[in-house]
């Protein structure tokens, strides 16, 4: 199996004991599982203009990620009201 570098410093912790069992592990798991159930939720609907190449060039990028396009434009939006999208310099 190929691992990223990111994978591999993980698996190097894990290996070496840095991982810590949490106290409550099944009430953790249930706390974080209300999390993305909120979070994850997708009860509101939009309907948007965009031009046909925007559209291509977004469905291919979906395709690249691996999720269907109106996932991956979701993600986009939600990235971006968290902070989290950055601009990349090219």
């Amino acid at each position: 199996m190929k691992l990223d570098k990111e994978e591999k410093e993980i698996l190097e912790s894990y290996e070496k004991g840095d991982f810590k069992s949490v106290a409550n592990v099944k009430k953790e798991i249930s706390k974080y599982r209300e999390y993305a159930k909120h979070t994850l939720r997708k009860n509101k609907r939009i309907n948007i203009r965009i031009s046909e190449r925007d559209l291509i060039h977004i469905q291919r990028k979906a395709v690249e990620e691996g999720l269907p396009y109106q996932t991956f434009i979701s993600s986009i939006l939600h990235k971006f009201v968290n902070g989290n999208l950055v601009e990349r310099i090219q």
